[in-house]
């Protein structure tokens, strides 16, 4: 019994030595096979070679399954913001800040955090789906047999695809959820057109929106290539693809989630919010 309990420390302390090893080296093939897909994607298109039939068809699929739920979270999205800022600023008796407050929320924070969820649960499971189910069925086996990478093939059309259509989809949920938090303001809190309109326009920046697709773009970037190396590293047959696409949703959003909290803060040091 005393053996066990002293033993106990140890085998935890070897357990998280071991845990913190495979992450680290999980971590390390993730960058590992994005630099490839990066390398080939450059290369690829410079020589133009890239797969682009591939590349759209990722494309139009990722729109397929992100643009219209990316208009349904957006709306009440926008709603719930612009209630809860309206009501706070109607206590402070700052109501004239109404539409900068939500605004800025919608697009500093709601917009990239919402296209890291849509594009990790929706694109990013898809992805990780097809290509686990390639690798159980020896596909990927047989495309390096026949001299395919598919790092190439199959990564690389799908880095390009994500990176082009995030922006896009942060674009739609900053025009709906700005929108969106318009009509509430002006038609059920009692706001002015003018006044929301001008108090947005005092805080909001161009850069402000360069900050929130260079955001999604980095996220769905992230999304992908945790998607594809899940796909491509899936074992035990179905059970596997099921467990790869949990654990791609999941790391995916998370890794989104903690980029997202650095660049805010770096955004908050080197560019603050001016009036005017």
């Amino acid at each position: 019994m005393l053996d066990t309990v002293a033993r106990t420390p140890a085998r935890t302390l070897r357990w998280g030595i071991d845990l913190g090893l495979s992450a680290t080296r999980t971590v390390g093939r993730a960058l590992r096979l994005g630099l490839d897909a990066g390398i080939y994607l450059a290369v690829d298109t410079v020589r133009l070679r890239h797969p682009l039939r591939e590349t759209l068809l990722q494309a139009w699929f990722i729109v397929s399954v992100t643009a219209f739920p990316a208009v349904l979270v957006s709306i009440p999205f926008g709603v719930i913001v612009s209630v809860q800022v309206g009501s706070l600023t109607q206590q402070v008796g700052a109501t004239s800040i109404a539409g900068a407050a939500g605004g800025l929320g919608v697009i500093r924070q709601g917009a990239p955090i919402v296209a890291a969820l849509l594009l990790g649960g929706a694109a990013g499971s898809a992805i990780a789906a097809d290509l686990g189910a390639r690798t159980i069925r020896e596909e990927i086996d047989a495309m390096r047999t026949m001299g395919i990478d598919p790092v190439r093939r199959l990564v690389a059309p799908r880095l390009a695809a994500m990176a082009a259509i995030a922006p896009l989809l942060c674009l739609v949920i900053v025009f709906m959820g700005v929108g969106t938090g318009y009509l509430i303001n002006v038609g059920a809190q009692g706001g002015t057109p003018g006044s929301y309109l001008s108090s947005f326009a005092s805080f909001a920046t161009i850069s402000d929106l360069f900050v929130a697709l260079a955001k999604s773009i980095l996220f769905g970037v992230i999304v992908v290539i945790v998607a594809c190396q899940r796909g491509l590293e899936a074992t035990h047959g179905p059970k596997g693809v099921a467990n790869a696409v949990n654990a791609a949703v999941v790391i995916g959003v998370m890794a989104a989630f903690g980029v997202n909290l650095v660049i805010t803060q770096l955004v908050s040091m080197f560019m603050p919010t001016r009036i005017g």
